[in-house]
């Protein structure tokens, strides 16, 4: 029962996760950020099993600032999408296959633009301008699709965000109390409040 979605422009990414850790009809945590930071211009919300979410991102953001301390440079966002990607397809094939559903976000310094990638547990990967996982996403994709534009800017993306936290607040059978907000540009990461939309 997470609600995890993104909204991409030329040159942002916001990314917006909930705060709850729920299994069956039990909550277990309400305060957790599911938002993994990878570079300081990259970063992936995760959503799934709570176990499987929880060691698949220390491992892979292990593994990315390995690559950027062996190499000296940071992997681009495109990169650490593919692989992401990757180490979720050998997962799938062992005996120990990751339940995690991933968007990862960032902004390529060399290109001048932002990413977005939408990746589920079967390691299917693609670039989107707006992705959602979990059960909001029966909700929210009809709002992003009809209110977003290639040319949306962050406060057009904010308006967005805003309606999408009222439609799940109006529709879903869950009423979410916190989420985590988060933007990243050319200045790199940064986290909003709610109040700040």
């Amino acid at each position: 029962m997470d609600a995890q979605f993104a909204i991409a422009g030329r040159d942002f990414v916001i990314s917006v996760t909930d705060k709850g850790v729920m299994n069956s009809i039990l909550k277990m945590k309400k305060n957790q950020d599911k938002t993994c930071q990878l570079s300081s211009h990259t970063f992936m919300s995760v959503s799934g099993e709570p176990g499987d979410t929880s060691n698949f991102s220390e491992y892979i953001q292990g593994n990315v600032k390995l690559y950027s301390v062996r190499n000296s440079q940071d992997l681009s966002p495109s990169e650490t999408a593919n692989f992401i990607r990757g180490e979720l397809a050998d997962a799938l094939r062992s005996r120990s296959p990751s339940h995690v559903n991933l968007l990862v976000a960032g902004y390529d310094k060399g290109a001048g633009e932002a990413a977005l990638y939408w990746i589920d547990y079967l390691s299917a990967m693609a670039k989107v301008p707006f992705a959602s996982h979990g059960y909001c996403g029966y909700f929210l994709y009809a709002v992003m699709d009809r209110e977003y534009t290639p040319d949306i800017t962050l406060d057009g993306a904010k308006a967005l965000v805003k309606k999408c936290f009222e439609v799940l607040k109006t529709r879903f059978v869950i009423d979410f109390a916190d989420y985590t907000i988060k933007v990243v540009d050319r200045d790199g990461t940064r986290e909003l409040r709610q109040d700040e939309l």
